[in-house]
């Protein structure tokens, strides 16, 4: 019994020191990973108002006024801020408009008038300094199509658009933030497209007024003055002679008389 006892509590020892010694050899049991933070997505971009930007400007209330009454001003709001090109438009001042007598708008149509709109806008954004790039590649398309296209030409720095029918250049920049650039120009653009070829001639530069300079050999006042004084000095010193001549004579005819008196 006593032997039984004794190798009872020895296997428990034995097992009791197996298990602690495979508790220290074991490894740690692996912690628990927090999930990372899912990143902020990236702002929107900013809505861009073209009618807000055309009313503080200009004034630019006829091509405001054109662009509500044949819903292009939709599909321009959908180019700025629905896509990824963005928009350039080049608006003409309400002046333009009131200086274009021929060819009139109010023959066109209202599919043209919708072209012509659409005409005076690019489906990308285009910097100034972009333009220098754009006048070696030709002639560009517009909304209006791939008929309706500009040229472009740069001279240090200033930015001449050619419709054909119209030949302007940018004036000022209204807004020129990517996606959207509008610029101003001094005419109405006039595509071919709806107007035609038959592009009538400009008309001539006024000439230079005249330079009048006076000739090298006119006579100038002091030079005038001059000659009637020395002019008129003969004719003074020729009267003196005449008066002597008549004192003379009338000593010489009193003489005469005397002396016939006398004898």
């Amino acid at each position: 019994m006593e032997f039984s006892r004794a190798s009872m509590i020895s296997c428990f020892a034995l097992l009791l020191c197996s298990s602690l010694a495979y508790g220290a050899s074991s490894p740690p049991a692996p912690m628990a990973m927090s999930p990372s933070p899912t990143p902020a997505p990236a702002p929107a971009p900013e809505y861009v108002n073209l009618t807000y930007l055309l009313s503080v400007a200009g004034p630019f209330h006829t091509f405001l006024n054109y662009l509500e009454s044949t819903k292009v001003l939709d599909t321009f709001q959908n180019q700025a801020n629905n896509t990824d090109q963005g928009i350039t438009i080049f608006v003409p001042k309400d002046s333009a408009f009131k200086a274009l007598k021929k060819p009139s708008l109010s023959n066109l149509t209202n599919d043209q008038l919708k072209s012509l709109i659409l005409f005076h806008a690019m489906p990308k954004f285009y910097s100034l300094a972009d333009f220098n790039k754009l006048s070696t590649k030709g002639p560009v398309s517009t909304l209006a199509g791939s008929q309706y296209s500009l040229n472009f030409t740069d001279n240090s720095g200033t930015v001449h658009l050619d419709s054909g029918w119209s030949k302007t250049k940018v004036s000022s920049a209204v807004h020129s933030t990517d996606p959207v650039a509008i610029y101003q120009v001094d005419k109405v653009l006039l595509p071919e497209a709806i107007f035609g070829t038959d592009i009538p001639p400009m008309p001539p530069a006024p000439a230079p007024a005249p330079d009048i300079s006076p000739a090298a050999d006119a006579p100038s006042a002091e030079t005038k003055g001059k000659g009637s004084s020395s002019k008129a000095e003969p004719s003074t010193s020729s009267s003196h002679r005449i008066m002597n001549f008549g004192t003379w004579n009338q000593l010489l005819l009193a003489l005469f008389g005397g002396w016939v008196m006398f004898f």
